[in-house]
């Protein structure tokens, strides 16, 4: 049995996140996915909270039929000890999906086979660029799936998204842009 581990931040989870998951889940068995800096939430760059960003996750992929494990992380800054604290918190795992070099180079350090999945359409499928989005009233729906839409909507999430940002850039006279 192959389990494989997915690690994001998913602030808001998106196509290009749905992407992969479905590319993983053709060749794995079971994936878990680590829901990183779980701490974090009403924040210009992590506006949701961890349990908000699990129901994006679970709620996209139900279509999904093999086991799949969402777990919240929560960062510790020090990166010589992360692997053994990710470990520490997740199912068992037998090789990691992730395109962040520092992940990448981490678990390689630690002998955890490290696969770079191709990413699908990354200018446009990014937290930032979909925060972004959010803050201009521009389209940013066509970029997560239905069920992100609709937790984001359930939650309040573009009305807390321009609020911190307002807050945050007002008080710095920053263009939006450069709250994210």
């Amino acid at each position: 049995m192959t389990r494989a581990f997915y690690i994001g931040r998913f602030q808001p989870y998106h196509n290009g996140h749905q992407y992969v998951l479905e590319q993983i889940a053709e060749t794995a068995d079971a994936i878990v996915i680590g829901v990183g800096s779980a701490q974090l939430s009403h924040e210009t760059e992590n506006p949701f909270t961890a349990g908000e960003r699990i129901l994006m996750i679970t709620g996209s992929l139900k279509h999904i039929r093999i086991p799949i494990y969402v777990i919240p992380i929560e960062d510790i800054k020090r990166n010589a000890l992360w692997v053994a604290h990710v470990r520490s918190m997740v199912p068992p795992f037998d090789i990691i999906y992730s395109s962040n070099p520092l992940v990448m180079r981490l678990f390689a350090e630690e002998s955890i086979p490290v696969l770079s999945p191709a990413m699908y359409e990354r200018e446009l499928h990014s937290g930032t660029e979909i925060r972004r989005r959010i803050l201009k009233g521009e389209d940013w729906e066509k970029l997560v799936p239905d069920a992100v839409a609709r937790v984001i909507s359930e939650i309040g999430g573009v009305e807390r998204i321009r609020q911190i940002a307002r807050n945050d850039c007002d008080l710095n006279d920053r263009p939006v842009d450069r709250c994210l």
